[in-house]
């Protein structure tokens, strides 16, 4: 079988990650997140460890040489995996030189051939909205964004617990985040144009339908 290769790209708080978590349902795909693979490296107390903490708390981003490290480190583990149906990368690349090495990565895994490059298509504006006012579980960590009828929610849908913060969701930390997309990931977005595998989908709609578009994207090969 050949494997599902996608790559969603959008801005913070454009729900790119709600979007990958329900391909990787229905796929049945391994779920690649940059912000989860390092917030879980920043639990081992090393100077690397301690560094992403710093760095992610400001807004800033980490550099590509640890982002593609913790990528290929997972990537091994899934070429090993018989039943591997392919894998959802979400929220990189984040600059030109890491979607040049994701190419080159995707290559050497013979996985090339298989890559769709979906956008969330979202307005700084809106994104900050966003992101100023999502909630994340107390108890269980599930985020509820601010959107349709998340927005009603006192506590969390999955468990009842109590909301807080994220804490880099401060207005500096996502202003400086609005800031690197618009400086380096708005030009990776070219370059996934220019290639022909990149595919836009209006991200302030609705879940459902923002789900609905990649849905359609996928199957059309566009």
């Amino acid at each position: 079988m050949k494997p599902q290769i996608l790559i969603l790209l959008g801005r913070s708080g454009s729900g790119k990650g709600t979007q990958a978590k329900l391909l990787q349902k229905q796929f049945g795909l391994e779920y690649v997140g940059s912000g989860d693979l390092l917030r879980n490296r920043k639990k081992t107390d090393d100077f690397t460890g301690r560094k992403i903490s710093e760095v992610i708390d400001r807004g800033v981003f980490v550099c590509t040489a640890i982002i593609f490290k913790l990528w290929i480190d997972k990537w091994e583990e899934l070429k090993a995996n018989n039943e591997f149906s392919g894998f959802i990368i979400d929220g990189s690349p984040r600059k030109v030189i890491e979607a040049e090495l994701i190419d080159q990565a995707l290559e050497w895994y013979e996985w090339d051939k298989y890559l769709k490059v979906i956008l969330v298509d979202l307005s700084r504006e809106e994104a900050f909205t966003r992101l100023s006012k999502r909630r994340i579980c107390k108890n269980c960590g599930n985020f509820v964004p601010y959107i349709g009828e998340f927005k009603n929610l006192k506590k969390c849908d999955k468990c009842g617990g109590e909301f807080i913060t994220r804490e880099d969701d401060t207005p500096e930390g996502i202003n400086k985040r609005q800031d690197e997309f618009e400086e380096k990931t708005l030009p990776v977005i070219e370059y996934y144009e220019r290639s022909g595998c990149l595919a836009r989908v209006n991200g302030a709609q609705g879940i459902e339908e923002v789900h609905r578009d990649i849905i359609a994207a996928i199957e059309s090969g566009k």
